[in-house]
């Protein structure tokens, strides 16, 4: 008899970077969102559109699309408020100004340099001179010419191009053997292929979504820690002893994370034609408030971390063993189907595979999912769920994961047992899976199962105090009527940017000290502006670094997430 035993298997990926934009001068203090869709986004639809028969769920943080239409207005108007578009393209870069030198030998070596530089012999030589030279201090940096410049600029956009891009494009490749010396020619074709590539990123995924691919997901609109927003209080639920901030909650905070929701579902519709079905919220962070808020706004699935099962389950002396191989409903949130990844599985892909062998590691992730599949019972049809960012993971990997994921995904397609599908897929079945029921949802996210990278320590309380004290203002500005209709949509922009989660994620002596002063600043910087554009004047303690560590550390700060 043949073999009917069946596993579905569902990737997300996660597409997110928050908002870098100063949103009075319009300046991109980093330029994360614009490398990644360069390097990841593209890279990652190439891998499907390669291998027609893998089914995935891309989720996009509407932020994150906000700022790749920024991107190409620049492009296209010719007026660039990111600096590295505008040194890119600048003519004469021997009379470059001591802050834009500053500014490309801060930024133009930011990158996983066994995988992104040392290949590359040419880029390798302007890094070493760079070392030889600043060993000497910053007046020796005045004799760099500005040859070096235009190649160091120019080797930092070739560095961040997708493997499949290089692949795909001549002009890349063309470059990359010329090595050096490049002209202002050279670079305005490279902005050309830039203004190209950013505009592919949507109708690309769009396409993919049309001929039943992919199912495109999203996320509250600037990705806010939604559970913290409704409730400081549910940290309390997985950490009894966390400490909270001063202020008892978030003002209005359940209005806010409602127009978070709705804000996403319409600019998804406007770009990929309908809401999304389902949600990842932001950080996979869930509690039951939130999980009945958004079945309530027509929501039929939420993910979130493997954590927040076990912390469920344990709490109600539940085993946990297999349990987020099935889906699950919670009776405060009807008609809502929730998912959980698996933990081990997905954290494979992101921290460990990259050491691997590509073969090895595809052949390695199909033998675990062939064990999960022989150990279900008769009739059981597990769903495991690998969600992850779908952009940090692959500059660990040589060639940004090109030949991994061929080899996963050729031999997925082939597989006579598993299946790749997406939750959309899943609930919309005319026989869905069974869903077991949660008795209890205890409130995490798909860090430790909790709350504690975004609250419970002194600095992220503080940065909460303060946004805290923010929206107290926003609220008496608005009731007081003195702003005008376009001056209210500017403040409520603001106060979207300082609700992300990111700010608070990076608070905390476990990160980098360089990049945590970096966000400090960016999040103090926000949130002065709130107040600008409230007219009034921001708080003399939003000068202050929140973290120790940020007052000690020098510069903007390097590091990036490796995954959430």
């Amino acid at each position: 008899m043949p073999n009917t035993r069946r596993l579905d298997l569902v990737f997300l990926w996660h597409m997110h970077q928050p908002d870098y934009r100063d949103r009075i001068t319009g300046e991109f203090a980093l330029p994360w969102v614009m490398l990644h869709a360069l390097k990841d986004y593209c890279d990652m639809a190439d891998h499907l559109e390669r291998h027609p028969k893998i089914r995935a769920v891309v989720n996009f943080v509407p932020v994150l699309l906000d700022q790749i239409d920024d991107y190409c207005a620049q492009i296209d108007g010719g007026s660039f408020r990111d600096p590295l578009l505008r040194l890119l393209v600048q003519p004469d870069l021997d009379r470059l100004a001591l802050a834009d030198r500053r500014l490309l030998l801060d930024t133009c070596f930011r990158s996983n340099h066994t995988t992104m530089l040392a290949p590359f012999p040419h880029y390798l030589r302007l890094h070493k001179l760079h070392g030889q030279i600043a060993k000497e201090g910053e007046g020796a940096l005045a004799y760099l010419s500005g040859a070096y410049f235009a190649d160091l600029v120019t080797w930092y956009f070739l560095a961040w191009s997708g493997e499949t891009e290089r692949r795909r494009q001549p002009l890349l490749a063309n470059l990359m053997t010329k090595g050096q010396g490049y002209s202002p020619d050279d670079r305005r074709q490279l902005m050309a292929w830039v203004g190209a590539t950013l505009k592919s990123i949507v109708p690309r995924y769009r396409a993919l979504q049309e001929r039943g691919q992919v199912e495109l997901s999203a996320t509250p609109h600037t990705h806010p820690l939604g559970p913290l927003l409704l409730d400081f209080s549910v940290a309390l639920e997985s950490q009894p002893d966390a400490p909270l901030p001063r202020a008892a909650g978030y003002p209005g905070g359940r209005s806010r994370l409602d127009a978070h929701i709705e804000n996403a579902k319409s600019s998804h519709a406007q770009r990929f034609g309908a809401p999304p079905t389902g949600m990842w919220p932001a950080e996979g962070a869930v509690s039951t408030a939130l999980a009945a808020l958004f079945a309530q706004r027509g929501n039929r699935w939420l993910a979130s971390g493997e954590g927040v099962l076990k912390n469920s389950l344990q709490s109600a002396q539940i085993p946990t063993e297999r349990a987020a191989y099935c889906p699950w409903q919670l009776a405060e949130a009807p008609g809502l189907t929730l998912f959980f990844r698996d933990e081990r599985l997905s954290d494979m892909l992101g921290f460990e595979y990259a050491k691997w062998h590509g073969r090895d590691a595809a052949r390695h992730f199909v033998g675990q999912l062939e064990l999960i599949l022989s150990q279900s019972q008769p009739g059981e049809t597990p769903i495991v769920g690998i969600v992850l960012d779908g952009e940090n993971a692959w500059e660990h990997y040589p060639y940004n994961a090109y030949y991994f994921f061929d080899d996963l995904y050729s031999l997925l397609e082939e597989h006579p047992s598993i299946r790749t599908t997406t939750y959309a897929e899943i609930v919309g079945r005319e026989k869905p899976p069974a869903s077991a029921t949660l008795p209890r949802l205890v409130a995490g996210s798909w860090v430790y199962g909790t709350l504690s990278t975004w609250i419970g320590d002194a600095d992220k309380n503080r940065a909460w105090d303060l946004l805290c004290e923010a929206k107290r203002s926003y609220d008496m500005v608005l009731a007081s009527g003195r702003l005008a209709a376009d001056e209210i949509a500017a403040a409520q922009a603001q106060l979207a940017v300082c609700e992300s989660s990111d700010w608070f994620w990076w608070f905390g002596d476990y990160n980098p000290a360089p990049a945590v002063a970096s966000f400090d600043k960016l999040y103090r910087h926000n949130l002065a502006n709130l107040y600008r554009l409230l007219k009034l004047t921001p708080p003399a303690e939003l000068d202050m670094p929140i973290s120790a560590g940020s007052a000690a550390a020098t510069g903007d700060g390097t590091m990036r997430r490796a995954t959430e």
